[in-house]
């Protein structure tokens, strides 16, 4: 028997050889290309700790950094008819959306919640990129009225968080429709004068910029996000021309009036509350009254809540 190649081999293999490391520990910015510990960026909200690029962040991360507590509630959308043009391409679109639902863990493209920033109610709706790019279909639709509808029955200011890459091919035309009927939801929150404010993120493109994304009372955005119809690579093979450093991202709309604000992902929730309040005709929050976005629980029960939206006395 060989000991050297038996025993002592495989004992020296067993102390040296690379241990395996999960692949999910390190994600790597799209910009600078530097590893990040995903806990690291997790708490950071998934903006670059280097270079402070903002990568992509789901509804229900953003939600729970943007309310008191992380405390929310699911509003009910309704659900739309199952492919209704039994549209296939290189896969069935119900087998793409079974795909995308077990891929993101959510039923579809967009969240919609109700809760508290700085003791003031409101109702939020974000899309989620990472669901078929965020397009907007019918459930998207139906999501954006019932946010709308619900604020307009609890008399809440309404914040959307856009992200898309346009509408939902696999639906046609009736993707399509989305855009007058998210028009008219958005105008029954202006007949019952109730704030609209828009928080477009990286991407918001297409339909989704033609229709609700831009109809606001306040547009923020977030660093370099793209917001475009068409997006620069398109419009340079059209006119032939190169298009200005910078074009259709955020800085430069802002530079050109389209934009109300440019903010960082890090300081959105601070000014989110500041913009509501005014909106509301409220007193400045006292900073030292607002809960942290993720406060301790009592028994694994959420902290209690005051119910009435009240203005902090002078």
């Amino acid at each position: 028997m060989n000991w050297i190649n038996n025993y002592v081999r495989p004992r020296i293999n067993s102390i040296f050889s690379r241990r395996e490391v999960p692949e999910n520990l390190w994600s790597k910015c799209d910009k600078c290309g530097t590893m990040l510990f995903h806990r690291e960026l997790s708490d950071n909200l998934n903006v670059c700790t280097q270079c402070g690029h903002h990568m992509n962040i789901t509804p229900r991360e953003r939600f729970k950094n943007l309310f008191d507590g992380g405390v929310f509630v699911e509003i009910k959308v309704p659900n739309p008819v199952a492919d209704p043009l039994q549209f296939r391409d290189s896969k069935k679109y119900p087998d793409r959306l079974k795909s995308a639902q077990k891929s993101t863990g959510e039923g579809e493209a967009m969240l919609v919640a109700e809760g508290e920033i700085g003791r003031t109610q409101i109702i939020a709706a974000a899309q989620d990129f990472s669901f078929m790019g965020g397009s907007m279909g019918m459930y998207v639709g139906n999501a954006i009225i019932a946010a709308a509808e619900r604020a307009v029955e609890m008399k809440r200011p309404l914040l959307l968080f856009s992200a898309a890459g346009g509408a939902r091919m696999q639906e046609g035309i009736l993707s399509l429709m989305q855009m007058p009927r998210t028009t008219v939801a958005v105008q029954m929150l202006k007949e019952a004068k109730l704030p609209y404010i828009v928080v477009l993120t990286h991407p918001t493109t297409g339909g989704v910029t033609a229709s609700y994304a831009m109809l606001g009372d306040v547009h923020i955005a977030e660093p370099n996000a793209l917001i475009c119809f068409a997006g620069p690579r398109v419009i340079e093979q059209t006119i032939r021309e190169k298009l200005p450093e910078g074009f259709q991202r955020a800085e430069y709309l802002l530079d050109h009036g389209m934009l109300d604000m440019v903010v960082s992902r890090l300081k959105m929730r601070e000014e989110l509350i500041k913009v509501v309040r005014l909106l509301l005709g409220l007193n400045p929050a006292v900073i030292a009254d607002l809960p942290s976005p993720i406060e301790a629980v009592e028994d694994g029960a959420p902290l209690a809540r005051p119910t009435k939206m009240e203005a902090h006395p002078k």
